[in-house]
Formats: structure tokens, C-alpha cells, sequence
């Protein structure tokens, strides 16, 4: 692993955080996730195990002590590794068309719909829905609506970073496409 791009990762985790830190919370504690968008944004940057572990185990544990969702710090660590990992599945299957805005947005927001459905299960079997919420009701007014802000976050994120990062000397996947 490269320090620079360490420093890379390091910066859009602080920014995830930051966004994810400012929006408040709806929906018995749950917020739309711009961790998330950061992360999907980095395994984009970084397509390697190693960096995709490590952003996904560090998004998951920041989101876990940010969250303010009861219990929420398990099922988010739970929810960003496998997410993070099935980014990156995907991202290896599908190669350089997933580089593209429309193709990387599209895989965004199926990736957010996981991440939502895999959180509220692991929140549902470790440590229950808040206030008796049902499981459709926390998805269709917290997980649906993220999606969409997930979506136009990556669109309006990802081309500044992809221009930035060609202009700079950083090994990307970007910068030597």
C-alpha cells in the first residue's frame, strides 16, 4: 500500500464522516449514509483487496460510533464489510465500464439497497428495530430515500475527484485509465 493513497482513503473516510456527521437523523436514529458513497468512491479509486478491506472495516467502524441508530455499531461494521466486498466483486466483474458516472451510479445505488437491507437485518437479529418499527417501514423512509442522496452524492462527487486525481500523480485506477 501506497502512502499517498493512504492519505487518499484517509480523506474520503474524513469527508464520509463529516457529511455523515452534519445530516441529522430520521426514522428511529437512521440517516442517509454518505460514508457509504466514500467508500464505494474509494474501492472505485483503489480496486484491491487490501485497500477495500480497509476502507470497508474503517467506514464501518466510524459509522458504528457515529450512528445514531440504537445499537447500530455492529450492524453497521457487519453492513460496510459485506457491502464493501460485494462492490469490489462487482467492480472486478465488470472492469472499466463501472469507471463510468451512469454504470457507477447505477451499482451505487443496488449497493446502498444492500447496505440499508443488510443493516436493518444484522440491527433486526442483534439488537431489534427501535420502537417497535417494522422492517418495511424503516426501509421504504430511510434505506429508499439514501439511495437517491447516495446517487446524486456519487454523481456530483466522483467526476471532481476522478478530474482532480488526473491532474495529480496519484496511482489510481482512474489516473491510468
Amino acid at each position: 500500500m501506497n502512502t499517498k493513497n493512504l492519505v487518499l482513503m484517509a480523506l474520503l473516510v474524513g469527508v464520509g464522516a463529516a457529511l455523515y456527521l452534519i445530516i441529522p437523523g430520521y426514522g428511529e436514529g437512521m440517516k442517509p449514509d454518505f460514508m457509504l458513497t466514500m467508500m464505494f468512491i474509494g474501492i472505485l479509486l483503489f480496486p484491491t483487496f487490501k485497500e477495500t478491506f480497509l476502507l470497508a472495516i474503517t467506514t464501518g467502524v466510524l459509522s458504528g460510533l457515529f450512528s445514531t441508530f440504537p445499537g447500530g455499531f455492529f450492524p453497521n461494521i457487519i453492513d460496510k464489510l459485506v457491502t464493501g466486498m460485494v462492490f469490489f466483486l462487482i467492480v472486478m466483474v465488470v472492469g472499466q465500464l463501472i469507471k463510468k458516472v451512469a454504470a457507477g451510479t447505477a451499482l451505487v445505488a443496488v449497493c446502498t439497497i444492500l447496505s440499508g437491507t443488510i443493516f436493518l437485518s444484522m440491527a433486526m437479529l442483534l439488537v431489534g428495530l427501535p420502537g417497535g418499527a417494522a422492517f418495511g417501514a424503516l426501509f421504504v423512509a430511510v434505506v429508499l430515500p439514501g439511495v437517491v442522496l447516495n446517487s446524486i452524492a456519487f454523481i456530483i462527487i466522483y467526476p471532481i475527484i476522478t478530474n482532480l486525481l488526473k491532474r495529480a500523480n496519484f496511482k489510481t485506477s482512474v489516473s491510468q485509465a
